[in-house]
């Protein structure tokens, strides 16, 4: 994993609107989830998600923002999110995600009507949201970072076909959690995602 100074990466990042902030070489992108001990153990070892604590029928949601993460974790402080995990994804299957998504609410979306919003929400086993990204305190920003939530179809493609890497930064996270208020925290490698000749994706996000 490529790591960087925060504040030295911040001065990189636009300060607001929605984008899709990632740790990405072109070919393949990194999101984060954190779980339980037990869970992260099994993924880890079998590059996948599975096992006898894993529920493959719930919705997981995946984070591409760490900083995101970190504030929705705790810095790995909170019940159920004391390991922190990267996954690194095939970027095609990232973008095949964001083709699927469908805003949480009607409010946040796109569709010219609340029958049309439900109708593609019903239809699709991908949710959006967008929420306040966050410093490493927890203070809001006015930047929106994303968060997707997937099911069904979409989740086994996600578990059996794009991911390429689990990793286990748990102690990387830790190590970075005594640095919050220094000078001296550093953090993945990150930068705003390009998606400016997508225009199939900015109309389903709302980019």
């Amino acid at each position: 994993m490529n790591t960087e100074n925060y504040i030295e990466q911040q001065a990189k990042l636009p300060k607001k609107g929605k984008h899709i902030v990632a740790q990405s070489d072109g070919e393949t992108l990194v999101v984060y989830q954190a779980y339980n001990d037990q869970i992260a153990k099994y993924a880890v070892a079998n590059q996948q998600f599975g096992g006898a604590h894993f529920s493959l029928t719930r919705m997981t949601w995946i984070k591409p923002n760490f900083m995101w993460m970190m504030y929705r974790a705790g810095w790995a402080t909170k019940k159920n999110q004391t390991s922190i995990l990267a996954i690194r994804l095939k970027k095609a299957g990232f973008d095949e995600i964001l083709r699927r998504a469908v805003p949480s609410s009607f409010a946040a979306s796109n569709f010219p009507t609340n029958e049309a919003w439900k109708n593609a929400l019903a239809q699709s086993d991908v949710r959006l949201q967008w929420d306040p990204d966050h410093s490493p305190t927890g203070q809001k920003l006015e930047r929106r970072a994303i968060q997707l939530g997937l099911k069904g179809t979409t989740f086994h493609q996600f578990n059996e076909e794009w991911i390429v890497e689990i990793t286990d930064i748990t102690a990387f996270v830790k190590e970075q959690a005594k640095k919050i208020n220094s000078k001296e925290l550093q953090v993945p490698v990150e930068r705003r995602i390009d998606y400016s000749t997508e225009l199939e994706i900015q109309d389903r996000i709302g980019l």
